[in-house]
């Protein structure tokens, strides 16, 4: 009597079959991809499967990376975006009258945030690389949740800035370091989506964030405290709780992921290599990675676009609750309807974020995006109306959020190299980010309750930055790709070894951009 064949749930062969493959296959150990090119792929362990027993295989695989990496990272990003945001909630609570500070320290304190966060940047992807991002992303996390905590600690207007500054060190390098992390996982066209679902938190936190402050700022002069201290306590305590479990929720890069089998590990670096992607190997930093960053003209266009998405982004995040007090509303109603429009763009990012990636039309979907947000910024410039201006900022939401996630994977798509891409996501990161400086000082109280000033330099940075360098990275990306096709660029490979090939990363002639 014969028995079926075992097959093992990992990788859908039969246990002798994976130790055949695992003894055969070059580098599947933890760490052991470093020396692999292109054409040194580890050997297919499916290599005997049909396409739709492969197919199945992959699909598992992805729903394996998919519920290992995002739901965590999402809850990162969650609280990191509520603690450097809720500064606009404890104003309503009273935050300004108790340490007597003026409208115009209030920015300083918002503009402070931005100037390390953003100085800090263009850094932290060589230090998540060189320190692993199971090690660097809980620190730094608990930094920033210990000087959220001191922040509803400080009595005066000078305690507040010194917060301000360290919280904005800590917090530089989640945001550009998740992006490079899951860079480093997907495909160029698996990475859109998981981005903007990664973002959406960032959406989320704003519905979240208001609903969370209306209910904390009832804790008002308990244990001496105002309810505006209480936010930054209570807030800053669950950072540092989520931070300490993300020792052992956060895992390393695919070459040395613990949850990964073998032949799991090699499938992952294979799904990479055949997409044109050296994101899972080991590279050793040297400065020409950096130089090819600073060199590349997509690196300035792509700072152009982001800045013309993240001022706005803050903008509209520090200033909401405040824009929606402004129409009249009292402080605990105006934190609520804060709620509605954030949770529309957390919608509308996860769904741009799919349709990119199944149309790799990532320009296009910046552009017809960016419009919702002009139409947005437009009504509350020229409406009279409450209810008009209201509506306003759900289409200005709509139109700012979707794109942050939508620009970064653009970016990444398009630039190839494990620490090129690092560099060039810190650059153009932490340029839209020192833009946050501008927006911590247009919507000042002189202007209520239209924050005319405010709505129309926000519109500018729509128009010209976001519409108009989307336009413009989209026209000159087409004709490089026209170039590549034609062959007009094949002379760069002449002589060149397949490593050297290798090394140009996203100048090299067959390396097609996302458009």
């Amino acid at each position: 009597m014969s028995f079926p064949e075992k097959r093992d749930s990992d990788s859908g062969n039969s246990p002798y079959d994976d130790e055949k493959n695992e003894e055969k296959n070059v580098g599947v150990h933890p760490g052991g991809f470093e020396t692999l090119n292109r054409s040194d792929l580890p050997l297919d362990p499916d290599a005997e499967l049909s396409d739709e027993e492969k197919a199945k295989i992959d699909r598992r695989l992805l729903w394996k990376l998919d519920l290992r990496l995002i739901p965590w990272l999402c809850l990162l990003y969650l609280i990191s975006f509520l603690d450097r945001t809720n500064i606009g909630n404890a104003r309503l609570a009273g935050l300004e009258d108790s340490l007597n500070i003026t409208p115009g320290q209030y920015n300083a304190a918002l503009s402070i945030f931005f100037v390390s966060y953003a100085g800090a940047e263009p850094l932290t992807n060589v230090l998540l690389k060189r320190l692993r991002p199971s090690v660097f992303i809980p620190a730094i996390m608990l930094v920033w949740g210990i000087c959220m905590t001191v922040m509803g600690l400080v009595h005066n207007f000078q305690g507040l800035m010194a917060a301000r500054f360290f919280l904005g060190l800590a917090e530089a390098g989640l945001f550009p370091g998740i992006n490079y992390y899951l860079s480093c996982w997907y495909r160029r066209d698996e990475f859109g989506i998981r981005a903007a679902i990664f973002f959406s938190a960032a959406a989320v936190s704003g519905s979240f964030g208001g609903l969370l402050a209306a209910a904390i700022q009832n804790m008002d002069r308990i244990g001496g405290k105002r309810g505006w201290a209480w936010i930054f306590i209570l807030e800053g305590i669950a950072t540092v709780l989520i931070g300490v479990a993300s020792f052992w929720m956060v895992f390393d890069f695919p070459d040395e992921a613990t949850f990964l089998s073998d032949v799991d590990r090699q499938r992952v670096i294979r799904r990479l290599k055949a997409d044109q992607q050296s994101s899972a190997e080991h590279e050793e930093f040297r400065m020409t990675y950096f130089w090819a960053s600073v060199k590349d003209w997509k690196t300035w266009l792509y700072a152009v676009v982001y800045m013309g998405c993240d001022g706005p982004l803050y903008a509209f995040s520090l200033f909401l609750p405040t824009i929606i007090n402004g129409l009249g509303y009292t402080s605990t109603r105006a934190q609520l309807l804060s709620v509605p429009p954030y949770a529309a763009a957390a919608i509308l990012t996860v769904l741009i974020g799919y349709i990119a990636d199944h149309t790799r039309q990532r320009g296009m979907s910046n552009m017809g995006v960016s419009v919702l947000g002009v139409v947005g910024f437009a009504m509350l410039l020229s409406a009279e109306s409450p209810g008009v201006q209201y509506a306003g900022t759900f289409l200005g939401a709509l139109g700012i959020y979707p794109c942050i996630a939508n620009t970064i994977t653009w970016v990444s798509n398009n630039t190839e190299g494990v620490y090129k891409r690092g560099v060039t996501l810190g650059f153009v990161i932490g340029w839209g980010n020192l833009n946050g400086v501008v927006s911590s000082n247009i919507y000042r109280s002189s202007d209520r309750p239209n924050y005319r000033t405010g709505h129309g330099i926000v519109f500018a940075y729509l128009v010209l930055f976001l519409l108009g360098g989307s336009v413009l990275q989209y026209v000159l990306l087409r004709r490089e790709n026209a170039k590549r096709r034609a062959g007009q660029l094949d002379h760069m490979t002449i002589g060149k070894t397949e490593k050297e090939i290798e090394a140009l990363g996203d100048i090299r002639p067959n390396f097609i951009y996302t458009l």
